[in-house]
């Protein structure tokens, strides 16, 4: 079975840093793309990054650029999202999600439990 394990969230203040790291195991990782998503308290789940594990292309959401980092590490079958100089608008439940492809969607097939990120201000 495909499973997703998000990991990392805490409570951090105005431009603090945390990492993120999504451990996944039942599937071909190398096939596979991973993204990190996240849904903030009243809004809608938004895609923040992604990796395509078999290229390592990225891809980032405008508002994140030049703060966040996806990597990946293949040989322990983990996804990190770095995340430096962190707002409180990054407040949010992060979740990591998966498919097969070198594209992530809203609508990926495997999802993780989340981790939860305050950022205070």
């Amino acid at each position: 079975d495909v499973q997703l394990q998000a990991s990392g969230g805490g409570v951090v203040q105005f431009g603090g840093s945390l990492r993120l790291s999504c451990a996944a195991s039942g599937f071909a990782f190398d096939d596979f793309a991973i993204g990190w998503y996240r849904q903030a308290p009243g809004k809608e789940r938004e895609g923040v990054s992604c990796i395509s594990n078999s290229d390592g292309k990225t891809f980032y959401r405008q508002s994140v650029k030049g703060r966040f980092t996806i990597s990946s590490d293949a040989a322990k079958n983990t996804v990190y999202q770095q995340m430096d100089s962190l707002t409180p608008e990054d407040t949010a439940v992060y979740y990591c999600a998966a498919r097969r492809g070198i594209e992530c969607y809203d609508n990926m097939p495997y999802w993780g439990k989340g981790t939860l990120v305050t950022v205070s201000s």
